[in-house]
């Protein structure tokens, strides 16, 4: 395993990311040691425990080979629904018979999120999914000294979203103190949910290996980056947030009720995803005609929104583990994410051909952009949350801005952490 500059950098992005949370904290002389070390010791432990046990590369193989069954049991549903649109039988000669079926956004990736929404809430009503995340509640309330509710809203977020955890502990939610949500807020935006999570993985299965792995191992690491960053800015009164049970309010009466509800929210994600794909894509658009009103750039290139983001962005990418030379270039995804949407940015990333960025950068970025933290996903978060919460409402609002930035940093500190590992851990 080579280990160079390149890996030694990242942490001083860490270094960095820690101390502007520390800046913006309300209590800069409570700054949590231990638990800056348990949560990094977590991060860089699930990465190892996930690429380097032996047999590791075979579990990945698996993971990706599942994704792969959901994503062609998804294709047949879809065939038989909206025919050739979804890669079925052509009614005319417009493909040779062995090309592949054209991949078309709405019909290939949207429906998957139906199927992965009604999956998962199968999974949780016979207690699969249920048990995985009290697992992962377990393991963040030994190691980082998390209440049980907070512990299993933040394990909850690494499978369900933002919007679907507190719903796991509503019964809980009355009771949960100021930092408690804010903390819930952050871990939301810094990871995402199982029904999203796929479809990624299948925009840039064609131009990463293991793609649905590291998207996997994306979300799970974010989670402890986000209640540091969390506890920073916003730490835990001293007694509070103890003492809360596993339990959860989620529940479906039988097997037909989780597949119907789990539809029912996935057509609600699905909507939501195209429509603000289309709406944020025609603002782009917009901004780009009228950019062009301008003259070019000192470099003779036509400025753009993506251009702009990529020379704003690039010392971030370059900080995070990304060579100089594909530095503007990371740069556009890290500015796509957060001033779009997470969408836009993994299929911009996967839309760069495989010999115009290193394998490695296009990990990094994956690791960097696998997050619902941009602005778009704040009214989403508040919308749901004081929909659960209508007496907390003042309070929710008050903190979503707030949790926007550590939300952000914290996938960029998941992809610090990652590329600061030697690169052979990752090999194919």
């Amino acid at each position: 395993m080579a280990y160079s500059l390149d890996n030694a950098r990242p942490l001083l992005a860490v270094a960095l990311i820690l101390l502007v949370a520390w800046l913006l904290s309300e209590e800069k002389r409570r700054f949590p040691l231990k638990l800056t070390i348990g949560a990094l010791a977590v991060q860089a432990g699930l990465v190892l425990a996930l690429f380097a046990i032996p047999n590791s590369q075979a579990l990945l193989a698996g993971i990706n080979a599942a994704v792969d069954g959901l994503a062609s049991a998804t294709d047949e549903g879809t065939k038989f629904v909206f025919g050739y649109l979804g890669g079925g039988d052509q009614p005319f000669a417009a493909l040779p018979d062995d090309a592949p079926p054209p991949f078309i956004f709405g019909f290939r990736v949207l429906p998957l999120i139906l199927v992965i929404s009604a999956l998962s809430a199968l999974l949780w009503h016979w207690k699969i999914l249920k048990w995985i995340t009290r697992g992962f509640g377990f393991l963040f309330e030994k190691t980082m000294g998390l209440g049980g509710a907070s512990a299993l809203a933040v394990a909850a977020n690494i499978f369900m979203g933002m919007v679907e955890s507190p719903i796991v502990i509503r019964a809980y939610l009355d009771k949960l103190t100021r930092a408690e949500l804010f903390l819930m807020m952050v871990v939301g935006l810094a990871t995402v949910a199982g029904s999203t999570m796929v479809a990624y993985a299948i925009i840039l299965q064609p131009v990463l290996p293991n793609a649905a792995g590291h998207v996997l191992v994306a979300s799970i690491i974010s989670a402890p980056a986000g209640v540091l960053l969390a506890r920073i800015m916003i730490p835990e009164q001293q007694g509070e947030g103890a003492g809360y049970d596993y339990s959860s309010d989620l529940k479906y009466e039988n097997a037909t009720d989780a597949i119907a509800q789990g539809v029912s929210s996935g057509v609600m994600v699905a909507v939501n995803v195209a429509s603000f794909l289309i709406v944020f894509v025609a603002l782009v658009w917009i901004v780009n005609n009228l950019l062009g009103l301008f003259p070019p750039l000192i470099t003779g290139e036509k400025p753009t929104l993506q251009l702009l983001f990529g020379y704003l962005f690039a010392p971030v990418a370059w900080l995070i583990g990304a060579p100089w030379s594909e530095a503007v270039a990371a740069g556009k995804i890290l500015g796509t994410k957060l001033f779009l949407t997470e969408f836009i940015a993994f299929i911009d990333l996967g839309a760069i051909p495989v010999d115009a960025m290193s394998e490695r950068t296009r990990m990094i970025l994956t690791y960097a952009i696998c997050g619902f933290a941009n602005i778009a996903s704040i009214g989403i978060m508040t919308g749901g949350m004081t929909a659960l919460m209508p007496e907390r409402r003042p309070e929710i609002l008050s903190l979503a801005w707030k949790s926007l930035a550590p939300g952000f940093m914290a996938t960029l500190m998941t992809a610090a952490i990652v590329a600061s590992l030697p690169a052979g851990l990752f090999a194919k």
